[in-house]
């Protein structure tokens, strides 16, 4: 007999719905391993408490904040690629809705294929920059990467986009460069193609 369960909104796989227990272990076991990883990166790791915000998780990384949302993907056997939906489920008199995530939700996406063990990093513009869903490529096909590729096991865009944003708060304006627009402090940032950041950057909670 399958077991049934209440999902709640702003959750790792979707939001309030009735659901497998097996699809809510998923997204348990997706964020165990998140926090897992962060740890193995040096970061502090901190849980919201309930389910009502648009991020899973939170990493302390050189003492900047990052939101972090969690999506779990599932194998889609005709295309043989590994799936993510990039939007978040809600429920509306019993019909389950759809919507996308904004830009301000979170910092970044962890899609976390279960089988490898393996995360891919995706800055929140770039996730929510796709379509419904992502496709990622793991078998070994004769045909071009998807841009998916690059952020495959891509933690350290995480400690560049903290640098950044440490550097960014921490440096304080001189004379001449607000005219200019280049804070010499910065200039020696190296700021990974694939980051887009903000630079009119608001709280990260």
């Amino acid at each position: 007999m399958s077991h049934r369960g209440v999902e709640q909104s702003g959750s790792s796989s979707g939001s309030i719905r009735e659901v497998n227990v097996d699809t809510k272990l998923k997204g348990d076991i997706a964020e165990q391993a998140a926090i897992l990883h962060a740890l193995k990166q040096g970061w502090g790791v901190l849980k919201p408490v309930g389910d009502r915000l648009p991020y899973d998780l939170i990493f302390g990384v050189l003492g900047i904040l990052v939101k972090v949302q969690v999506k779990c993907a599932w194998f889609d056997q005709p295309s043989e690629n590994y799936v993510v939906d990039n939007r978040r489920t809600k429920t509306n008199r019993r019909v389950m809705l759809r919507e996308s995530y904004t830009a301000s939700d979170f910092d970044f996406a962890l899609a976390y294929i279960e089988p490898l063990d393996l995360f891919y990093v995706f800055p929140c513009e770039v996730f929510i920059g796709y379509g419904s869903e992502i496709h990622l490529v793991e078998a070994d096909k004769r045909q071009r990467k998807p841009r998916s590729a690059v952020y495959r096991s891509a933690w350290e865009l995480i400690s560049q986009w903290a640098v950044h944003r440490e550097t960014y708060v921490r440096s304080p304006l001189k004379f001449g460069e607000a005219a200019s627009g280049v804070i010499p402090s910065q200039a020696e940032v190296v700021v990974d193609s694939r980051l887009q950041i903000d630079e009119n950057p608001k709280s990260k909670i």
